[in-house]
C-alpha cells in the first residue's frame, strides 16, 4: 500500500503523535475480537454472564475461569508486525503516546513503553474488596486452556477477599489516571491514529473526535468500515501490520 505523502510529512514534523489501538490489532496475533461474526467472544459468551461485577459476585468461579482462559491465550500469542511497528515508531518519532483498549500485554512484549491501558490488563488482577494488587505465581502456560473451565479465584493476602480480574467490566468507569492521560495526549497531538478498533465502545471511541476538534490529522487503520469515516483525514484499509510497516519504512531513523 502506498502511504499518502502528506501523512508521512505530518509524521516527520509532528511534535506529538497519539495512537489508540483496539482488538483488531491483537487479532493479527490470533486473539479473538469481541464482535466478529462466528468467532467473536460475544458470539459464544454472554457478556452479562462473564463481564460484570454482578456476574462475578454470583458465580466467581465461572468468571475467574473465563478470564484465566483469556489470559493464557494472550500469553500463548506473540506480538505481530503491527505491535513491532508501533515500537519502531516510538523510536523514530519525537513523542508518541500509546493508548490501548486491549487487555493483553502484547504492546509491552513488543518493546513499547508507557502504554496506557484504558480497559485494564489481564496480568494485573486485584482484590475485589481492598484493591490490593495480586501477583500470579509462576508463568506456566497450559497446552490448550479450556474456555468453560471453572476456577475458584485466589484469596487476597491482605483481607482474605476474592481476587478479581484486573479489567474494566460493563458498568464500571475507566481508570481515572489512564483516561485523563489519554485525553490529554489526544488533545495535544498533531497526528492521531485509531488502529484496529470498532469505535463502538465509549468513552474510548470519543478520542478520535477530541483529536479532530483539536486540529490533529486523524488516521484510521482497519480492515473495514467503522462509521468514523466522516471524522477522518485518512482511512487506510488493510492489515495493521502491513500498513504500519510501510509507514515506518517511509520515515527516517530517529527523532529529528
Amino acid at each position: 500500500m502506498e502511504i499518502p505523502k502528506r501523512l508521512i510529512e505530518a509524521l516527520r514534523t509532528a511534535s506529538h503523535v497519539t495512537i489508540l489501538t483496539g482488538a483488531g490489532l491483537s487479532a493479527e496475533s490470533g486473539l479473538a475480537t469481541f464482535r466478529a461474526k462466528s468467532t467473536g467472544l460475544w458470539e459464544n459468551f454472554n457478556p452479562m454472564d462473564v463481564a460484570t461485577l454482578f456476574a462475578f459476585e454470583q458465580d466467581p468461579a465461572l468468571v475467574w475461569g473465563w478470564y484465566e482462559w483469556r489470559r493464557m491465550k494472550a500469553m500463548q500469542a506473540l506480538p505481530n508486525d503491527g505491535h513491532l511497528a508501533i515500537t519502531a515508531l516510538q523510536r523514530k518519532l519525537k513523542h508518541l503516546s500509546l493508548v490501548t483498549q486491549n487487555v493483553d500485554d502484547l504492546h509491552e512484549r513488543a518493546g513499547s513503553h508507557f502504554v496506557r491501558h484504558l480497559h485494564g490488563t489481564l496480568q494485573h488482577p486485584r482484590c475485589a474488596s481492598c484493591s490490593r494488587p495480586h501477583a500470579f505465581s509462576g508463568t506456566s502456560i497450559p497446552d490448550e486452556p479450556e474456555a468453560g473451565r471453572r476456577l475458584e479465584p485466589p484469596q487476597c493476602i491482605n483481607c482474605g477477599s476474592r481476587i478479581r480480574p484486573g479489567v474494566v467490566w460493563f458498568g464500571e468507569s475507566l481508570p481515572n489516571r489512564e483516561w485523563e492521560a489519554a485525553q490529554r495526549s489526544t488533545r495535544q497531538c498533531n497526528v492521531f491514529f485509531c488502529i484496529g478498533t470498532s469505535a463502538l465502545v465509549e468513552p474510548a471511541a470519543s478520542l478520535v473526535h477530541f483529536a479532530r476538534d483539536a486540529g490533529a490529522l486523524t488516521v484510521q487503520i482497519n480492515t473495514g468500515s467503522t462509521g468514523l469515516e466522516d471524522r477522518l483525514s485518512y482511512d487506510l484499509r488493510g492489515p495493521a501490520g502491513l500498513i504500519l510497516h510501510e509507514i515506518v519504512r517511509s520515515l527516517p531513523d530517529g527523532p529529528h
